[in-house]
């Protein structure tokens, strides 16, 4: 059964919804940490909805921390549970995207992911698994889970923009060119990559200022 993700939201800035970009965020986060950035690029994508939803389990010790799944290095979980966690979450995820895109009466062309971490490595894992492609992903920060999978499971290839920073002392950053490899080698055309100089686990402005132009760019904006 699957569990109903709560989800914080900002309206476009014109009031009308012509897209929508998901936040997915990273371990320990919620909703709330990445929606703030829909501040900055609303004015810019004045049509676009901005949703964030929350991960389906709370952190022990943790009481606004949310994950997607559990994390054996960080947490002590065993891989068998990190692995049904996992499970769970896709099955989370893919359920709000459906209801996602029926309530607000959009198509997934004008649906654009846009991870951060943990939220990077759920986005693409579910995206090319999904029936219909999305208009993209936005993955920061993050890795291709199951690399040596992806070309026996894909199902749908969308435009991917990969941004990493060099100095990344949680995700390293040779997660970026292995990703990379891994969806240009299931036929994945459209991957573009970018590295953030000096920056570690987080979202610098210039990385920000290229997933503006990707999405604008994938949404026709």
């Amino acid at each position: 059964m699957t569990r109903v993700l709560n989800a914080l939201r900002k309206e476009p800035v014109s009031g009308s919804t012509r897209s929508v970009v998901v936040f997915v965020h990273g371990y320990g986060a919620n909703g709330q940490d990445l929606l703030g950035l829909a501040d900055v690029l609303g004015e810019h994508l004045p049509d676009t909805l901005f949703v964030a939803p929350d991960a389906p389990e709370t952190i022990p010790g943790m009481p606004f921390g949310f994950q997607w799944f559990p994390i054996p290095w960080i947490d002590g979980s065993s891989e068998e549970e990190a692995r049904r966690g996992m499970e769970a979450a896709v099955d989370d995820f893919n359920a709000f995207l459906d209801a996602l895109m029926v309530d607000e009466d959009v198509l997934p062309e004008q649906v654009v992911l846009f991870g951060f971490s943990q939220g990077t490595m759920m986005s693409l894992h579910v995206a090319p698994r999904r029936e219909d492609p999305v208009a993209g992903i936005v993955a920061f920060s993050g890795r291709l889970l199951e690399t040596e999978l992806l070309a026996d499971e894909v199902v749908s290839r969308m435009p991917v923009l990969l941004v990493h920073g060099d100095a990344d002392d949680v995700v390293p950053p040779q997660s970026l060119p292995e990703a990379a490899e891994a969806l240009q080698g299931a036929g994945f055309k459209e991957v573009y990559a970018h590295v953030m100089k000096g920056t570690g686990h987080g979202i610098a402005p210039d990385g920000l200022s290229v997933a503006l132009a990707f999405m604008r760019d994938k949404l026709s904006l």
